[in-house]
């Protein structure tokens, strides 16, 4: 999260160059800002600037597991902060995999959300909230929220605001640094959803202050456009200039894992023969040559698919 002074300063920035279409918000990075934060990200862009991971490559990351994409991100230097967990997981079974839209909150302070609110109203925005955040989602997206831990008034949706979010973002996610509420109806939502805590409580005492921005969950900094992968676990937010190479080794591991068992189930050899690599050369040019196989395999398949 960033600094409070940094904040201030960039709210009075954003706010006094904000023109409100029919897309309204408080504060954001500019185009240029959002492309100048994320300039490794090898894809298009929505307009706003943010990074749209392609669809085929989100389909890919379904079968990904957070073991699978910490074994990529560990060949990136600078990318040992992706990781976050201790949520209450609403579908455990149900892997979560979308574009990141961000949000932040912090603790109400009048004299600033004053002037935020008359700024904004004056741009033809009636009121800075939860929704206002909300109404932006698009398909694809998982909503990430830092809400700094919040339990009472930390509620970022209710049952009905969470269906909304699974309508717009076609089932994308929610992943929140706070609570929830109405757990009863939101349960029944076939949408993952990532939280610390509930709460019976709407969202109050809270003011909005920035939307696709970085933003801190947990320990991990986010950023608009990363690719959002949950499981039951935890969260990986994957910059999408590592998106790919993540996905790619994840191949080779599910091969390997592939192999792996084969060989266990030929009952000949003991674990540490064949795992983590095999010792033996046969065996290992065995295991170079299926990995090979399977990936050209695998390769087709998805050419075949597209």
């Amino acid at each position: 999260m960033l600094p409070w002074t940094t904040l201030l300063a960039t709210l009075a920035l954003f706010v006094s160059s904000l023109t409100l279409p029919s897309q309204a918000q408080l504060l954001t990075f500019s185009r240029q800002d959002l492309i100048d934060y994320t300039v490794q990200n090898p894809f298009d862009r929505f307009p706003d600037g943010r990074p749209k991971i392609p669809d085929d490559l989100i389909e890919r990351a379904r079968g990904l597991s957070s073991e699978e994409v910490w074994a990529g991100l560990e060949e990136y230097k600078g990318l040992n902060n992706q990781y976050a967990d201790g949520f209450q997981i609403l579908h455990p079974g149900k892997t979560m995999v979308g574009r990141v839209f961000t949000v932040q909150f912090m603790p109400l302070r009048s004299d600033v959300d004053d002037v935020a609110q008359a700024k904004a109203k004056a741009k033809g925005l009636e009121n800075l909230h939860n929704q206002t955040a909300i109404d932006m989602l698009q398909p694809g997206d998982v909503l990430v929220v830092d809400l700094f831990g919040k339990k009472a008034d930390g509620t970022i949706v209710g049952d009905n605001l969470f269906y909304y979010v699974m309508r717009a973002t076609h089932s994308g996610g929610l992943v929140v640094d706070g609570s929830i509420r109405d757990l009863d109806g939101i349960s029944q939502i076939d949408m993952p959803g990532y939280f610390l805590s509930v709460d019976p409580t709407p969202i109050g005492n809270v003011m909005l202050t920035g939307i696709n921005v970085p933003i801190r969950i947990r320990g991990v900094t986010v950023m608009p456009g990363d690719l959002a992968v949950g499981d039951r676990e935890g969260v990986y937010f994957i910059p999408p200039q590592a998106v790919k190479a993540v996905l790619d080794r994840a191949d080779e591991t599910h091969v390997h894992d592939e192999w792996t068992k084969k060989k266990f189930d030929e009952g000949k050899y003991k674990s540490s023969e064949i795992y983590g690599s095999p010792k033996d050369p046969k065996l290992k040019k065995e295991y170079e040559e299926y990995l090979k196989t399977r990936l050209e395999e695998i390769r087709k398949q998805r050419e075949s698919h597209n």
